[in-house]
């Protein structure tokens, strides 16, 4: 065995396909159905960058399973011992535990999101609360319609594609929260608010639910002003954190700004032949970033087992400077041009970002919109990212 990747999502996918394409023999770790989170995402916008295609998330899914032949093992990575040669992941299975050794591994286990307790909401413990991914689940999995009258947490793509859906089932969106001054999701699915009618709320924040049984209303704040919005259904919308407990019980160097592993350019973590991809190393906006980012990882993988490890060398430390969220790689080789992953920190409407090589006209950013780079830079310590109005 050379790789093991943990996650079946379309970032693990694409590790394990790219790493057999390189020749290597890849077992994938999965402990529910592959294609991760795509198979609940009926929408389109998947893989325009990757294929030139407009596909849905079951199709893209479909794509990725039939190109990967490699072995699949069903079951929970539940440990990660690190040693540089070798690697073990034990696996809980339903036949009982598994250890598998490979020289490398690529972890790929995704993210998971915020839930209403997490961001502050008080109030009865009441049916009628969902994450939006569990919305989208009970709708385009199962079939069913979680509510009637809906409140949204939070206006990123998730909880607007949840909008849409809900209004085409009959049901009534009250309003989108959102508690920054801007909104939070691409700007194609903003569009869905104007279409539908749907009110944003910026600089607002649910606080409260309450109810008998099920959600019956909720409290909306912003300053000093107060509202009860009736309702029967709340989504919460508040973002993703990636999954990482594994990699931190390693001893794997965790970026307190993307809340993932710390990488070099070949996505490879503080430990040496443990690599990373996808939303559990940054939360990437389009799935055509997380599956090149698996490629990346399959390519650095490939370069340990050959050269017996990624070459030693003075890493240039990327430093995010103003109007710079997070850059993943936070460390570059000298003279290699490498691809980076820039999250703004606030919108501006005519920015310029500054590299180590040079400086590229952006117009108008959003800290929504993730910023894909080439950036290279040469020996001297550190290469500062900024972006300027």
């Amino acid at each position: 065995m050379d790789v093991v990747v943990i996650g079946g999502g379309p970032a693990g996918l694409s590790a394990a396909i790219r790493a057999q394409e390189l020749g290597l023999k890849v077992v994938v770790v999965e402990e529910g159905r592959l294609g991760g989170i795509l198979p609940q995402c009926i929408h389109t916008g998947f893989g325009l960058l990757t294929y030139g295609e407009d596909l849905t998330g079951p199709e893209l899914a479909h794509r990725l399973i039939n190109s990967y032949q490699g072995e699949v093992l069903r079951g929970h990575a539940a440990g990660l011992e690190y040693s540089y040669h070798r690697k073990r992941v034990r696996v809980i299975t339903e036949g009982g535990t598994v250890t598998l050794e490979a020289p490398t591994v690529i972890y790929a286990a995704g993210a998971r999101e915020r839930h209403a307790h997490e961001i502050g909401i008080v109030g009865d413990r009441v049916a009628g609360i969902y994450t939006a991914g569990e919305a989208q689940a009970l709708m385009d999995l199962y079939g069913v319609l979680p509510g009637r009258e809906v409140v949204i947490v939070g206006s990123g793509d998730v909880g607007l594609i949840m909008a849409r859906r809900l209004s085409l089932e009959g049901a009534k969106v009250k309003a989108v929260v959102e508690m920054l001054p801007y909104p939070g999701g691409l700007a194609r699915n903003l569009m869905i608010l104007r279409d539908f009618n749907i009110p944003l709320l910026l600089n607002h924040r649910v606080v409260e639910v309450r109810g008998r049984g099920r959600v019956e209303r909720v409290k909306v704040v912003s300053g000093s002003k107060e509202e009860w919005i009736k309702c029967d259904t709340l989504l919460v919308s508040a973002g993703l954190v990636p999954r990482v407990k594994l990699l931190r019980r390693a001893g794997a160097i965790i970026d307190e700004r993307t809340s993932g592993p710390l990488v070099n350019d070949r996505l490879e973590t503080s430990l040496p032949g443990i690599f990373a991809a996808g939303n559990s190393l940054v939360i990437n906006d389009l799935v055509d970033y997380a599956m090149e980012q698996g490629r990346i990882a399959a390519e650095g993988a490939e370069e340990f087992i050959r050269e017996g490890g990624i070459p030693s060398q003075d890493w240039v430390k990327v430093i995010p400077g103003d109007n710079v969220r997070s850059v993943v790689p936070q460390l570059i080789s000298p003279g290699r041009e490498v691809i980076a992953y820039v999250r703004p920190s606030k919108p501006l409407n005519d920015a310029t970002l500054t590299l180590p090589n040079g400086r590229v006209r952006l117009g108008v950013i959003k800290p929504s919109e993730m910023l894909r780079v080439r950036v290279k830079a040469e020996e001297g310590g550190v290469a500062h990212v900024e972006i300027q109005g």
